[in-house]
């Protein structure tokens, strides 16, 4: 939808104009899967497409919500804003940004219509939550004078998941869809905050997403075993280099002479996965920077790979779209990105490959999995802002 098409559709669901447009994007993520909240390296990048926030100021000291995709207006007094809503209600992740104000002294006095628009396909794993709690807490930054820098607000989107929605990520989604750059990754070392924005030169190579519409569903548990399996492996490893903080620490050489320690079988394998997985973002960015897209998709594979055997975060769906697409000769690498268990697959195509690669993989995916799959050509794009 275009902006002046929201504005009518805040128009007809509030009876007035909109004052503030807000913008904030979903991600993909390069390589480095599952390293965030195990204080590793993650390299995602920001997409053109992502969540539109409309709101303007009332007089009924509630603030009121209201998605194109719903058709009531959910209201929240604003004595209640530190108030989670019922699980799984969508309000809970704008909801949970704005109790961060509060939880930070800020005095919210001001009641707010506000309608929410998304284009990031829902379900594939690129981010939608992310972007709507990011262009909430922009928006309120902004609104209420507060001067939180961007990785604030990716700390107060962090905050809201864990606290409202009930899914412990990490910071890369958020900090991706606040920090992101046109044309730039974001290299991040989740432990510090500390991030260089690399330019992403892929000359006569694109980036394209497949979306296996298998939804995803992270807080359905699994992702929360999974970090719960890590903290487990780092607690064993603790018995023998007490000081550990993270996993992420330690180094592949460093983890072959303490891995013993850990003497569960499935957490093992987990922490094998993140420390692997470390070093294969800081080598991709190494090769990205050298010019070596080569080495970039011969490591996005292995990724995939140790998030299949290791991780076990792939599934059919995913796993299928990512073999296919090893089978294109214009194909230079391919992976699952985001948290898994559906999703999407990020890829380095081509330009001449790119119709071969919709057509076979999205032919072989439908015979195997009776699913039509969906192709996004991905443009990087900048982070949170004020579009009108």
């Amino acid at each position: 939808m275009t902006t002046s098409q929201l504005k009518q559709s805040f128009k007809e669901a509030y009876g007035k104009e909109a004052e503030y447009v807000f913008f904030s994007p979903g991600r993909v993520n390069l390589i480095g899967e599952h390293t965030d909240y195990n204080g590793g390296f993650v390299f995602p990048c920001a997409l053109s497409f992502g969540t539109y926030l409309l709101m303007a100021k009332n007089d009924d000291k509630v603030l009121n919500f209201k998605s194109l995709n719903m058709p009531q207006v959910t209201k929240v007094a604003l004595d209640k804003i530190t108030t989670p809503l019922e699980k799984n209600h969508w309000v809970n992740y704008p909801l949970g940004c704005i109790a961060q104000f509060v939880k930070r002294g800020v005095e919210i006095t001001q009641g707010y219509d506000m309608l929410i628009w998304g284009n990031v396909p829902a379900g594939a794993g690129l981010s939608s939550s992310a972007a709507l709690e990011v262009v909430t807490a922009y928006a309120f930054n902004e609104l209420l004078g507060t001067g939180y820098d961007r990785t604030e607000l990716a700390k107060i989107g962090q905050a809201s998941e864990h606290e409202f929605a009930g899914v412990n990520c990490g910071i890369m989604d958020q900090f991706a869809s606040a920090q992101g750059k046109k044309d730039h990754a974001i290299y991040l070392n989740c432990d510090t905050m500390q991030f260089e924005l690399v330019p992403v030169k892929l000359d006569g190579i694109k980036v394209v997403i497949s979306n296996t519409h298998s939804p995803h569903k992270l807080d359905s548990g699994a992702y929360n075993d999974r970090v719960a399996q890590c903290h487990l492996a780092l607690e064993q490893l603790r018995t023998v280099r007490p000081n550990l903080k993270n996993l992420a620490e330690l180094s592949e050489a460093e983890f072959k002479q303490i891995e013993s320690a850990i003497t569960d079988e499935v957490a093992h394998r987990r922490a094998r996965h993140v420390v692997g997985e470390v070093q294969r973002t800081k080598d991709a960015v190494e090769a990205l920077r050298k010019g070596d897209v080569e080495k970039f998709g011969k490591l996005m594979c292995e990724s995939h790979v140790s998030l299949r055997d290791d991780y076990e975060v792939t599934g059919l769906h995913l796993d299928t779209l990512a073999q296919e697409a090893w089978k294109i000769k214009g194909v230079i690498g391919s992976r699952m990105t985001g948290g898994g268990f559906g999703g999407c697959t990020v890829s380095l195509v081509k330009d001449e490959a790119i119709d071969e690669f919709k057509q076979k993989v999205g032919k072989a995916y439908k015979e195997i999995t009776g699913i039509d799959a969906d192709f996004y050509v991905a443009e990087i794009s900048d982070g949170a802002r004020r579009v009108e």
